[in-house]
């Protein structure tokens, strides 16, 4: 296709209200959950065997490349969409971690400055469109409030992670544990008591990071910090390899698209 039919194909896309995201199924939850225990490991792979400030720099050129392809392409593509957000998690430990152990602040601190902004950002996207539905991303506006708000999710999930297992003294294991039953609370809130879908659907999102990452973290890190000593390198090619083969399957059945814009 030539630039100019690439050009018209995206017009016609976004102007016939193409949704940018995938359908939220037990498939998307699974692989949410495996690009943020995979972020944090390639993260501390990454930072623990290069100059950290190369890996962090280069974290962020695959972001914006990743993020710059999703924005352009015209409508839900799984590599895609899945590509970018697994550098969001990547850059989003990378920044999470540069924040307590470059700049110094606290988990505690950094936990509640991006909770903070998450707030903010949850609240410019619904005054400005009126709904935070994902099932409505579509156009330019409402897809940049989504990955924003997806990015900030990332990095308050990290630092929650690291808030539990370091700061509170728990260790990675209990940790996950504790997130792994905090998930289950907005599902039974929304089955049981009224939580209206979409509060439900971010609080279960915000969480996953934790839940991911602590069980990664568990696996990947030396014994002597808590985990199982499998090494954050071959934890990061499992994790890869899984989740290459669940966004495969994902696009060759064409599951997790959205039929309609709800």
């Amino acid at each position: 296709m030539t630039s100019s039919g690439y050009a018209n194909a995206a017009s016609q896309s976004f102007a016939s209200g193409a949704i940018k995201v995938p359908a939220v199924t037990a498939l998307f939850w699974a692989i949410k959950i495996l690009t943020t225990g995979m972020g944090e490991t390639t993260s501390d792979y990454l930072v623990g065997t290069m100059n950290p400030k190369i890996a962090v720099l280069g974290g962020a050129a695959s972001l914006v490349a990743a993020l710059l392809v999703q924005w352009l392409w015209p409508r839900f593509h799984a590599p895609i969409y899945w590509g970018a957000v697994l550098m969001v998690g990547i850059f989003g430990t990378m920044a999470a971690d540069v924040t307590h152990r470059v700049i110094g602040v606290p988990y505690s601190v950094s936990s509640s400055a991006f909770a903070l902004g998450l707030a903010g950002a949850f609240w410019l996207w619904q005054k400005s469109e009126g709904t935070l539905s994902i099932h409505s991303v579509r156009g330019r506006r409402r897809e940049a409030f989504y990955w924003a708000v997806v990015l900030l999710t990332f990095a308050l999930g990290t630092a929650l992670g690291d808030l539990s297992a370091h700061s509170w003294g728990l260790g990675y294991f209990p940790s996950a544990v504790l997130y792994g039953l905090l998930i289950l609370l907005p599902l039974i809130a929304y089955l049981r008591f009224g939580l209206r879908e979409i509060a439900a659907f971010w609080c279960g999102y915000v969480i996953t990071r934790p839940l991911g990452a602590s069980f990664a973290d568990w696996f990947g890190a030396p014994v002597e910090r808590g985990g199982m000593g499998y090494g954050f390198g071959p934890v990061s090619a499992v994790l890869f390899v899984i989740f290459v083969a669940l966004v495969a399957y994902v696009t060759l059945k064409g599951d997790g698209i959205e039929q309609s814009a709800r």
